[in-house]
């Protein structure tokens, strides 16, 4: 796919750029390759032995896919777009996280482990779930339908719809029946619950056992809104790489309200750091999940975690934001991971073994180079976010940015011989990692004061000096 990224893309991402061209090649990418995911789950399981997959399943798997097909016909003339009802289903972030946890135990699920039946059972579970996104969808689309769903240990989520909490704690079978705009979910052992879907997100009822899905407002007047996604079985998952995460959690009405207050000032912060920042984060950004807050977290931030999935591209993993710039500073972090990670998958930017060698001053172990990579970039788009807050702030604000922004570069300055250095480089990724030299050299056109330049570059020396106690093995140029 070398021939598909221009070489201007390379360098707008390198300098940490928006540009809107871009961003809309990274999106295309990603939608096609979330579509073939679904696309392949649905191959795998038609393939699948009984075992893993019966005769059954693939029956309801084929029965949901023509209610999506139904869908998706019924939003659209011609070629849908990403986003009409259905297909937007399909392109939700978390569907795509759905589907590689669903390739996984369809492969997984045939090693004789002892493990192997706590998989097998977690992917009837997945499978499954395909019958209520199907529903959604064919909702959302204005489909009529009566089909036959599943509340596990008493819960069925319709995905950005909301969750039907049965009457019984064990697995409950629901009917569920849609017409004329209106949802209903029958089970045998309580009264019907009438469910009406709200545009774009959302859906109300009178029943106490209907939990509404939620959203934020759009982060512009007049935008879509953003979903708050605290329901979707698929929202995280146990992964070593992101070890420091806190689990999901359920917000309640305080909670809900303070993820408010911050998203109403996040566009204004991130418009201080530049309109670009802005546009990326309306181009890239589908949906929030919220994270419980970490033990020991500070009102100030200190603690909270963040992160983003590459199987779930379009999604933002965080706990609870403490103000509007530092969630703006969170976004600017985050999605430069999603945006190099789409480039990566674009074209490959080097071909560096994942051993685990490389200091970084952002993390007490050592990291390979796809790490360092991922790290740096990172880093380098918050240093260039906290210098321009602090060239367009007032004296109040400003030093404090100039601080951050001190911090940030110091960092990547302490990483970048490794990264230019590396022979793993593919050509593509040399012409990146030099913009990315280049943009760190511009930035020191403006720079913050010796003293907290003097302050970053202690405590990256006092971390690189720990890092050498602590990690004995041969060491690479930046160490």
């Amino acid at each position: 796919m070398l021939s598909e990224v221009p070489d201007s893309v390379l360098v707008d991402l390198g300098r940490t750029g928006a540009d809107p061209g871009t961003l809309a090649l990274l999106v295309r990418d990603q939608d096609t390759r979330r579509l073939l995911v679904l696309r392949a789950v649905l191959e795998a399981a038609e393939e699948a032995p009984p075992r893993l997959c019966s005769a059954g399943q693939k029956a309801r798997l084929r029965e949901d896919w023509a209610l999506l097909a139904e869908a998706d016909l019924g939003t659209a003339a011609g070629e849908p777009s990403p986003s009409a009802p259905a297909r937007a289903r399909l392109l939700y972030p978390l569907t795509g996280a759905w589907g590689w946890r669903c390739l996984r135990g369809l492969t997984e699920g045939a090693d004789p482990s002892p493990t192997r039946d706590t998989r097998v059972r977690q992917l009837d579970r997945d499978l499954a779930h395909f019958s209520a996104l199907a529903a959604a969808a064919a909702v959302r689309a204005g489909v009529p339908f009566t089909v036959r769903l599943t509340a596990y240990d008493g819960e069925l989520v319709l995905p950005s719809l909301g969750a039907l909490h049965a009457a019984e704690r064990g697995d409950t079978a629901i009917e569920a029946h849609h017409d004329a705009g209106l949802l209903t979910l029958r089970q045998s052992c309580a009264p019907d619950v009438v469910v009406h879907p709200e545009s774009g997100f959302g859906a109300w009822s009178g029943s106490l056992a209907w939990t509404s899905a939620y959203a934020l407002p759009g982060l512009l007047p007049g935008t879509a809104a953003m979903p708050l996604d605290d329901l979707d079985p698929c929202r995280t998952v146990r992964d070593p790489r992101h070890s420091a995460l806190s689990g999901p959690t359920t917000l309640d009405n305080a909670e809900r309200k303070h993820w408010l207050q911050t998203w109403s000032g996040t566009a204004a912060a991130l418009r201080s750091g530049g309109e670009h920042r802005v546009t990326e984060a309306m181009t890239l950004l589908r949906c929030l999940v919220p994270l419980a807050t970490p033990p020991g977290s500070t009102p100030s931030g200190h603690g909270s975690c963040s992160a983003t999935r590459r199987e779930a591209f379009g999604a933002l993993l965080s706990s609870v934001p403490p103000d509007p710039v530092t969630f703006a500073a969170t976004l600017v972090h985050e999605l430069h991971h999603a945006k190099l990670a789409a480039l990566s998958d674009l074209t490959p930017l080097h071909r560096s073994s994942s051993a685990e060698t490389h200091f970084a001053p952002w993390r007490p172990d050592p990291r390979p180079y796809d790490g360092l990579l991922q790290g740096a970039y990172s880093h380098l788009a918050i240093a260039d976010y906290y210098q321009r807050r602090a060239l367009a702030e007032d004296t109040a604000h400003r030093e404090p940015a100039w601080a951050q922004h001190a911090r940030y570069r110091v960092q990547v300055g302490a990483v970048l011989p490794a990264l230019v250095a590396s022979p793993d480089l593919t050509v593509r990724g040399r012409r990146f990692v030099d913009e990315m030299v280049a943009t760190y050299e511009r930035m020191g056109a403006h720079p913050a004061s010796r003293g907290h330049t003097a302050r970053a570059q202690a405590y990256v020396n006092a971390a690189r000096t720990l890092w050498r106690q602590r990690h004995t093995f041969a060491r690479r140029p930046n160490e």
